[in-house]
């Protein structure tokens, strides 16, 4: 078997090792997450711009950007808590405990969220009582100067 030949059928070869290098650097990726590929991009598109956008396709077209992280993400498992609460445990008494309770919190939320509401109301209203009043007061302060440089022009003419 000569050189060439048996390079050919060697799997560490250098026709393969770019694939192999590329392969680990992508599981090197895979396992620091999401922020890793999305740094990668940004510094792809500051130092050669085609690089960042060889990176955003790959991320797209890899599944990279939109997969399953996104589907499981924080918000969604504390909707599924959320729901999980509203069912029955199978013990009566907690169940009415608990819907009493949680009518009970509502009508403290919906009271608090009055008074915020009220609180906001009567903060506006001040605040506009006092733009009207520093506004009522420039204008007395332009009508008393108008008032005096009159009298003082009624003056200079006698």
């Amino acid at each position: 078997m000569t050189p060439a030949t048996a390079q050919m059928y060697d799997h560490q070869g250098p026709a393969t090792r770019p694939a192999s290098w590329l392969r680990r650097a992508e599981a090197w990726m895979d396992s620091k997450g999401k922020p890793a590929w999305i740094t990668a991009m940004v510094l792809g598109f500051v130092f050669f711009w085609p690089v960042g956008l060889a990176i955003l396709f790959y991320m797209i077209w890899g599944k990279k950007m939109f997969g399953k992280s996104c589907r499981h993400s924080r918000y969604n498992d504390m909707r599924r808590t959320g729901y999980a609460a509203m069912k029955s445990s199978g013990n009566t008494a907690f169940d009415a405990y608990k819907t009493e309770t949680l009518q009970r919190l509502e009508e403290e939320q919906n009271s608090f969220e009055g008074f915020l509401e009220r609180l906001r109301a009567a903060k506006d209203k001040a605040e506009f009582d006092q733009f009207m009043e520093d506004r009522s007061k420039k204008a007395r302060a332009d009508r008393e100067a108008d008032h005096q440089s009159a009298d003082t022009g009624d003056h200079d003419r006698a």
